[in-house]
């Protein structure tokens, strides 16, 4: 039986904090560890004492870890940045407190306690091994620790192995219990410490055992930390949902698909009950889009995607009598053509979208066509004959949004040749559906709208308001630039409105790019006449992946550094390349238009983890480890610019190669450097991993893997939680079949086997 958690946060925003500038204000941003890894970050909000992130994240977590901490931090260009951390909590506004070091511990102490009586004495033994992944206390980034034993009265302490977070004693310290007149009950504690020459020590964890017990145990903070301080710091605002699953085997979640499956691949009328109109019912509004996104990669593994989603539209259509109420509500059908659009059609948002969105960061230019919002005093000079007027603000506002928009919509008119087949197949079925339930000739716009009220207002428009959101940029825009992106998005949710609704509302400011919106109608409607004009047999939707083995899921500049042979690794080492990523492959070359490239296989990856900062005096450092035929270890060394795009590239290549074989339990941190390593300071290039490997920790996003079992838990739970009402359902639908003189068996069966 396998285990999987997945971890949902949202961290929403912040209030009342304290002023750490000279200014005034703070630059506050987040980040989130988990058992003291850093595995998120947000953007930094500048000069704010209120930020607002608005930030999701998903992480897929090997059971058991530990602890969750947020921290509030605020950006300081020079110096050390300075933190808080939040009281931990599940959906809530939480008082900030201050970091207390002693909480502040992580790693692990291997020791054996052995209590030995001989005829003399009575002896308490305790065999310190060794210990990992101690928290950095010293400014070179590692510490100095030393372990002590503490039992009653009587305490003794190991030898101190200096610049190390993974120290080797392997030293037996004996307490004799007889001479001091020590009781033998009682537990023992055992204490890391960091030592310093100057000033006290600094506490790295403690354990309480028995007398008797050999193994790795997890240190344990010191145990007082502060109160919350009443809210003195300010406060963050959490949502924080953790799904714990124990995944069965194939077999006992395959009565399920094949219930799923054949509603699709066997459609009844449209008003009969099917398993996924049921589960419809005992879905909330809130965990919809959850179930939408399951859904669409089970459908996505079973090479059964477009039939699913036509199934789910022709319902939708045929239910709807109001065209203009069409796929306007939160259904499962609108869930599933959202999640459906995201899992396969990123790829084609970046290449479309991304060189408009940088080049609007790149310029910055201030953007303002509301009159009641018009500062003059952040607008740059337009002319030198004098100041500036609103009314010239606004002529040069109207033309700068004309020249991105008409940027926008010749990227998406041209991009016919580039959206992927299978949106494409299911766009068409879409018009279709829409063209039989609306013939009217009043409604001939209809069939458009269907189209683009998923293409621009529900994909390319939320993703020109918050780029970030879908990996467009990674940090969110200022006040300036996202005023702009926000006006372009609402032009363009015009435009896929296709006009209609321009005049009626009450925002008569944006008068000025109707024009330009009208004169897109007759480009978009062609365009969507060629998006759907596709062969139907051609269509090949990928069934082990979200992404075809061919189709780069990450690429960008990284500075690479190779460790081969004896020679010391030094900062100047690492060179600027540029790296693709496949499912199948690794890649990278001088530049992204080298025609030269070289590839690391996927199949060989083993390990793919973070690199300690004191081993290169870089932060952001990640290293690759492959296996060659002959099976020896290469590790490929890549510096990121930030955490963010660290955790980014860990994830990707984890997801990449997650049903590798012969994946390494343990690695080295640190590099092997002065004939040593710089994380636990064995001498053997060969010897063993001293951390252990993280290649379950991942960042849940539209390039996960499919996981047929773990999606299909994730389905029946959610019938399970909705049993009594699915009874309820089931037995109002038996009634209705009576009533009918028609057969209930197969309805029967639909309901009630699932359990």
């Amino acid at each position: 039986m396998a285990k999987n958690t997945s971890l949902y946060f949202r961290i929403v925003e912040g209030r009342n904090l304290p002023a750490k500038d000279v200014s005034g204000t703070s630059d506050p941003y987040c980040i989130v560890k988990v058992d003291n890894e850093i595995v998120a970050r947000t953007a930094t909000v500048w000069k704010n004492l209120n930020p607002f992130w608005g930030e999701e994240y998903t992480l897929h977590l090997p059971m058991g870890f530990h602890t969750l901490t947020f921290y509030v931090m605020d950006e300081d260009t020079i110096g050390s940045d300075q933190y808080f951390k939040p009281i931990f909590s599940l959906d809530n506004w939480l008082n900030l407190t201050r970091v207390d070091p002693d909480e502040e511990v992580q790693g692990e102490i291997h020791v054996a306690l052995e209590l030995h009586r001989d005829a003399q004495t009575t002896c308490l033994r305790c065999h310190i091994v060794e210990a990992r992944d101690l928290a950095p206390r010293d400014i070179t980034g590692t510490s100095d620790p030393f372990t002590r034993i503490l039992y009653n009265n009587l305490s003794a302490e190991t030898s101190i192995i200096k610049k190390t977070r993974f120290p080797h004693w392997d030293e037996t310290l004996e307490l004799c219990l007889d001479e001091a007149g020590e009781a033998e009950s009682g537990s023992v504690t055992l204490e890391v410490w960091d030592w310093d020459m100057v000033g006290k020590n600094d506490f790295l964890g403690k354990v309480r055992s028995a007398q008797d017990q050999t193994g790795w145990f997890r240190l344990l903070p010191l145990g007082n930390s502060e109160d919350d301080a009443g809210g003195k710091l300010g406060a963050l605002r959490l949502k924080v949902r953790l799904a714990e699953e124990r995944i069965l085997p194939s077999l006992y979640y395959q009565p399920l698909i094949d219930l799923l499956v054949e509603a699709v691949i066997s459609p009844t009328e449209v008003d009969d009950p099917t398993p996924l109109t049921l589960l419809e019912e005992v879905t909330t509004v809130e965990s919809r889009q959850d179930i939408a996104m399951t859904l669409v990669k089970i459908f996505l593994g079973q090479g059964l995607v477009v039939p699913f989603l036509d199934y789910l539209n022709t319902r939708e259509v045929h239910h709807t009598t109001d065209p203009n109420t069409l796929f306007r509500s939160n259904s499962l059908a609108s869930k599933a053509m959202e999640q459906f659009m995201k899992a396969v059609g990123m790829i084609y948002l970046h290449e479309v979208l991304k060189p408009i969105i940088n080049r609007i960061f790149e310029e910055r230019k201030y953007i303002e066509l509301d009159p009641c919002k018009i500062d003059l005093n952040r607008c740059r000079r337009i002319s030198f004959k004098g100041s500036v007027s609103e009314e010239e603000v606004r002529e040069s506002s109207v033309g700068m949004l004309q020249t991105y928009l008409n940027s926008i919509m010749e990227a998406i008119v041209n991009s016919v040749s580039q959206c992927p087949l299978a949106m494409r197949v299911v766009f068409k079925q879409l018009h279709k559906r829409v063209e039989e339930q609306f013939p009217e000739p009043e409604n001939e716009d209809v069939k458009y709208l269907a189209i683009s009220g998923f293409f621009f207002l529900r994909f390319f428009a939320p993703a020109i308001l918050t780029p970030k959101l879908f990996h467009l940029r990674d940090h969110h825009a200022d006040t300036r630039t996202s005023r702009t992106l926000l006006l372009l998005a609402k032009a363009l949710q015009s435009v896929g409105n296709l006009g209609l609704q321009l005049g009626h509302g009450k925002e008569q400011w944006m008068a000025p790019l109707h024009p330009i919106i009208l004169c897109s109608v007759a480009s978009i409607k062609d365009f969507l006449d060629k998006l759907i004009d596709v062969d139907h047999d051609r269509c090949d939707v990928p069934q082990r992946a979200v992404f075809l083995p061919s189709v780069t899921v990450k690429e960008g500049f990284l500075q690479k550094h190779k460790a081969e042979g004896p020679q010391l690794l030094k900062r100047f080492a690492f060179k600027k390349r540029y790296f693709w990523l496949s499912s199948e492959m690794l890649s990278y070359a001088k530049t992204p238009d080298w025609q030269a490239r070289s590839s690391v296989p996927i199949q060989c990856v083993c390990a793919v983890e973070r690199v300690d900062e004191n081993a290169f005096q870089l932060q952001n450092v990640m290293q690759v480890i492959t296996r060659d035929p002959e099976g020896q270890l290469h590790t490929m060394y890549l510096q990121c610019k930030n955490v963010n795009e660290l955790n980014q590239w860990l994830s990707a290549i984890r997801k990449a190669s997650i049903y590798n074989e012969r994946m390494l339990p343990s690695f080295h941190p640190g590099a092997h450097r002065g004939n040593k390593w710089t994380c636990c300071l064995q001498s053997e290039r060969s010897a063993l991993g001293c951390s252990r490997t993280h290649s379950a920790v991942t960042l849940g996003d539209w390039s996960d893997p499919l996981d047929p079992d773990a999606e299909a838990q994730t389905i029946y739970k959610e019938l399970l939680q909705g049993r009594d009402k699915l009874r309820y359902v089931c037995l109002c639908i038996c009634v209705f079949f009576v009533c009918l003189d028609r057969s209930q068996n197969d309805v029967m069966k639909v309901c009630f086997s699932t359990f």
